[in-house]
């Protein structure tokens, strides 16, 4: 077997890049490093997510290993998200990344508005 290398066009960190760089990605482990959270709630508290984003992100997360999901013998069934110990580990990687977009987003906007100042309609 060969050590991983994120640069080679098959390796499966690639895979993982992808996964961990989708918004719906960040925003779901985020939410669930709060606690277990049903459906419904993680689509209340995910603002913008569609049912079908949300459910196919998490199906993504618990096949990756990084979410785990719970089924409660009920009436209708009741199921429960939540943070693998492997997703913890995601959100000690996220939370820097989240606080950077947060901090910075002013001074990315502004370079936005001078590009686009700058450079005509359709430029590429």
């Amino acid at each position: 077997m060969h050590l991983p290398d994120v640069f080679a066009p098959n390796c499966p960190t690639r895979q993982m890049l992808d996964r961990i760089g989708d918004k719906w990605t960040v925003l779901v482990v985020q939410v669930l490093d709060e606690g277990p959270m049903r459906f419904n709630g993680l689509k209340r508290r995910i603002g913008g997510v569609s049912q079908k984003m949300l459910a196919q992100t998490l199906k993504a997360l618990e096949r990756d290993g990084l979410v785990s999901r719970h089924v409660f013998p009920t009436t209708p069934v009741t199921v429960e998200y939540a943070l693998t110990p492997l997703g913890r580990t995601l959100v000690g990687a996220l939370t820097p990344l989240i606080a950077w977009s947060e901090g910075k987003i002013g001074e990315v906007e502004t370079a936005r508005a001078a590009f686009d100042a700058r450079e005509p309609a359709g430029w590429a």
